[in-house]
């Protein structure tokens, strides 16, 4: 499959794998990557630049292929170390680099001035386009049914992604409620050039996460994605659980909650902790509605050329239907 997205990032499927917090790490990375997608650290997952490098390299030692590493840049009283973070990237030889969240203007010319590809992450047409006169090569554009934040506008794939690859100029990755080969078809139908999964890929061997975790996904279905922080205009796509049921209830209170008085149940410690020790109703699970269509934990290799094995049995089937 040839895209503008497979010849510039150098793989051989447009497959890119989310940037997940507490998940991109070596194991999934590579795993991806040598099953020709685009395996995705995630650099705030990492304690200090100096872990970061360190994964970088013993990403290195598993993969010979292409793989990035996600920078998500988020406004805060007492933020990380951004540019720390990407100097780690910058001094590790990355070429690849998705960013998410605040704008990455501040840190493009960097990247640039080391001939690294961006792909920017984002929500909406106007952030996507915004991001296109910022330098970025490439854009990630994120579905309402997408894991984790969503933004605020409500607006699913099906409607964002022909819009976004009619109005921007650079390639248009789709993300949000994709784990099959038909959703690769249908992105690639509406214009996009790739695909970006989360969910699909945490429900894999190679995902550094609890078998507990990945049988909740398996018996998981399209309703069982809750909403939290509707009342924090800060949305939140996660697994239906204890805590995000909680955390719901809060919020439907009376005068509605301050984020102070459910940052226990959210915090971020909590929720790594229930990854990798399996307990599903201990911490936040970013999910996606696309859990609905998961039923098998595959490797990624026996994922990516299922979906591509399906892909195009899809847009063959449509060619058909099309008289062509």
């Amino acid at each position: 499959m040839k895209t503008r997205v497979t010849e510039k990032l150098g793989i051989r499927y447009p497959i890119l794998q989310g940037g997940m917090q507490w998940v991109g790490r070596a194991e999934l990375a590579a795993a991806v990557s040598n099953a020709g997608g685009l395996g995705i650290l995630t650099a705030l997952t990492q304690a200090s630049p100096a872990d970061l490098a360190r994964e970088i390299e013993r990403t290195r030692r598993m993969t010979d292929r292409p793989f990035g590493v996600n920078l998500t840049i988020l406004p805060s009283i007492s933020p990380p170390p951004y540019g720390d973070y990407l100097q780690a990237i910058i001094d590790s030889g990355v070429k690849v680099v998705e960013t998410a969240g605040s704008s990455p203007a501040e840190f493009i010319e960097r990247m640039k001035a080391r001939d690294i590809t961006i792909v920017h992450k984002c929500t909406s047409v106007r952030h996507a386009l915004s991001a296109q006169r910022n330098g970025v090569d490439m854009v990630s554009i994120d579905g309402f049914e997408c894991a984790g934040h969503p933004g605020e506008d409500d607006i699913p794939g099906l409607v964002l992604i022909p819009l976004a690859a009619r109005k921007l100029g650079i390639p248009v990755i789709a993300s949000g409620g994709i784990a099959d080969g038909r959703g690769l078809a249908a992105a690639l139908a509406l214009g996009a050039e790739g695909v970006n999964m989360g969910t699909r890929f945490l429900a894999t061997r190679e995902a550094p996460v609890h078998d507990n975790i990945k049988r909740a996904l398996l018996d998981a279905t399209e309703r069982d994605t809750r909403l939290m922080f509707r009342t924090l205009t800060n949305t939140a796509r996660v697994l239906r659980n204890a805590i995000s049921e909680e955390v719901i209830a809060a919020e439907k209170r009376p005068g509605g909650c301050s984020f102070e008085e459910i940052r226990h149940l959210v915090a971020g410690a909590r929720g790594r902790a229930a990854l990798e020790s399996g307990g599903v109703d201990d911490g936040v699970i970013s999910t996606g509605v696309a859990v609905g269509l998961i039923d098998d934990l595959p490797s990624c290799a026996q994922l990516i050329e299922r979906m591509v094995r399906e892909c195009r049995d899809q847009l063959q089937q449509a060619c058909r239907l099309a008289g062509a």
